[in-house]
C-alpha cells in the first residue's frame, strides 16, 4: 500500500506541474483585470473550460491551491440571471460557449467542489440556469429542431447548427437528469439525441460530425470529426445509461467509444491526436484544447459506465505518458506541446490548450482512486429549477437575415521535472495493474 501512495503522489506532482503551467496564462485575478477571463487570443469559452479542468484537478488530487480563484471566476462570470449570459460577451457568446461554463458548474456539483459562499447560487443552480436559457432556444422553425451555434442574430454563424452546441445541451440535460432525477431533463436529453441522429450529426455507426446549416434545412452535414464532439456525446450517453440502465444507451456508449478510434494513433499505439488538424499542423487556438475534453469525458464515462474502464484507461495511460513526454519545452523546461505522437522532443507549440490537454489526461490516471460523481442524495450543491428563466434565453430571436458563411476559422529545471512527470504517468500503468 505504501507503493500505491508513492505512485499516486508522483502522478499528483506531475499534474501540479502542468496545472501551474496552465494557470500562469490566467490574468483575471490581476489588479484591473476581469475575473474569469483569459487574455487574447483565448475566447471566453476556453476560460470556462479551463476552470472545469481546475475543478477536475481538485477532484483527482485533493489539492485546494486553485479553489478560491476558480470559485471567484465561476461566480464572476455567471451573469445577472445566473445562467452564464454575461453582458460583456454578447458579441461573441454562442450556445457552446455558454455550455462549457455550465458543464464546469455541473462538474463542481458532481465532484462536491466546495460550495459557493452563502447568498450565491449553487453550482447546480448555475447549471440549471444555462439549461433553462437554452431550452427556450430550441428552434423548430428550421430543421425541425436543434440549437443554433450562435445565440444572437447579429453574430456570424447564426445559421449554423453545430454539433458541439447541441452536444453540450445533451450532455448537460443528461447529467442534470441523473443528478436530480427530474424527468424533464431526461426527456430533453432524449429529444436532443433523436434530433442529432435524425439530421445526421450522429451517424449510424456513431461518428460525430461537425454541424449542419439551417439555411438549407440541414440537408447537408459538414463531416469533419473533432474529438470533443465525440467526448461530449459519449459522457451524455453514459449518464443516461447510469440513470436508466437501458440497453439502448449501453449500445450508444459502446458505439461512440468504438468510433473514437479515429482519434488514437497506431504508431505510437493508443496515443490521442486531433486527426483533423494535427497531421497537417493546422490546429487553431481553440482546436489545440480539444484533446482535453475527450480525455476528460472518456475518463468520466468510466464512472458512469464501469465496463468501459479497461478500454478507456488503456488509451488514457498511453496518451498520458506521451503527453508528459511533450511537457519538456519552453524557458522553464516543462512547457507542454501539442503533438503527443512526436515523442519526447517538444514540438514548439504552447498555450492554454496544450497545458489543459496534458493536465486532463495526466490527472485522469487517478480515476480509480476517486469516487464517482454524486447525485442529489449525496451532493451538497443547491439547485434552483427556475434559474435562468428570467432572460428568455438571452433575448434570443429565432428569426433573422442570413448571416455570412461559416469559415473553418470560425469553427471552430527541465530534466528533473520532465523525469517527475514521466515517472508519475508511467507509474500509473504499474499502479493500475497492482
Amino acid at each position: 500500500m505504501e507503493a500505491d501512495r508513492d505512485v499516486a503522489e508522483s502522478i499528483k506532482s506531475a499534474a501540479s506541474t502542468v496545472a501551474y503551467g496552465m494557470m500562469k496564462y490566467y490574468t483575471g485575478n490581476h489588479t484591473g483585470d476581469v475575473p474569469g477571463n483569459l487574455p487574447a487570443p483565448y475566447y471566453w469559452w476556453e476560460a470556462g473550460a479551463a476552470f472545469g479542468a481546475m475543478i477536475d484537478y481538485y477532484y483527482y488530487t485533493g489539492d485546494t491551491t486553485y479553489n478560491d480563484v476558480t470559485t471567484q471566476a465561476m461566480l464572476w462570470q455567471m451573469g445577472p440571471n445566473h445562467d452564464y449570459m454575461t453582458q460583456n460577451q454578447s458579441k461573441t457568446e454562442g450556445n457552446d460557449d455558454q455550455g462549457f461554463w455550465a458543464m464546469s458548474a455541473m462538474a463542481a456539483a458532481e465532484h462536491k467542489f466546495p460550495d459557493p459562499p452563502d447568498g450565491q447560487p449553487g453550482w447546480l443552480a448555475l447549471a440549471q440556469g444555462v439549461f433553462n436559457s437554452q431550452a427556450v432556444r430550441w428552434d423548430n422553425e428550421s430543421c425541425d429542431g436543434g440549437l443554433r451555434w450562435q445565440i444572437f442574430v447579429f453574430n456570424n454563424g447564426y445559421n449554423y447548427k453545430n454539433t458541439i452546441s447541441n452536444g453540450c445541451f445533451f450532455n448537460l440535460a443528461a447529467r442534470l437528469a441523473r443528478y436530480t432525477g427530474n424527468n424533464t431533463y431526461s426527456e430533453w436529453a432524449e429529444k436532443e439525441w433523436d434530433w442529432s441522429s435524425k439530421v445526421g450529426l450522429i451517424s449510424k455507426t456513431y461518428q460525430l460530425f461537425d454541424g449542419t446549416d439551417s439555411s438549407i434545412d440541414c440537408i447537408h452535414v459538414d463531416m469533419m470529426q473533432w474529438s470533443y464532439n465525440a467526448g461530449v456525446y459519449l459522457l451524455g450517453a453514459a449518464a443516461m445509461y447510469n440513470l436508466t440502465g437501458e440497453d439502448r444507451w449501453k449500445e450508444r456508449v459502446d458505439g461512440i467509444l468504438n468510433a473514437t478510434n479515429i482519434f488514437f494513433a497506431e504508431d505510437p499505439p493508443n496515443v490521442m491526436y486531433e486527426v483533423a488538424c494535427e497531421p497537417k499542423g493546422t490546429c487553431n487556438t481553440d482546436q489545440r484544447s480539444f484533446k482535453a475534453f475527450l480525455s476528460r469525458w472518456m475518463t468520466a464515462t468510466t464512472k458512469m459506465a464501469p465496463w468501459t474502464y479497461d478500454y478507456v484507461m488503456t488509451r488514457i495511460r498511453a496518451s498520458a505518458q506521451a503527453a508528459a513526454a511533450q511537457c519538456s519545452g519552453g524557458t522553464d523546461g516543462v512547457t507542454c506541446g501539442l503533438k503527443w505522437t512526436e515523442g519526447s522532443k517538444w514540438d514548439g507549440r504552447y498555450g492554454v490548450g496544450e497545458q489543459m490537454a496534458a493536465l486532463e489526461v495526466i490527472q485522469s490516471c487517478l480515476a480509480s482512486r476517486v469516487v464517482g460523481p454524486v447525485n442529489s442524495t449525496d451532493g451538497t450543491s443547491k439547485g434552483d429549477p427556475s434559474a435562468g428563466s428570467g432572460d428568455n434565453g438571452g433575448n434570443y430571436s429565432p428569426t433573422g437575415e442570413k448571416d455570412d458563411p461559416v469559415t473553418s476559422g470560425d469553427k471552430a529545471g527541465a530534466a528533473l521535472l520532465t523525469t517527475v512527470v514521466l515517472i508519475g504517468v508511467i507509474s500509473c500503468t504499474i499502479w493500475m495493474v497492482l
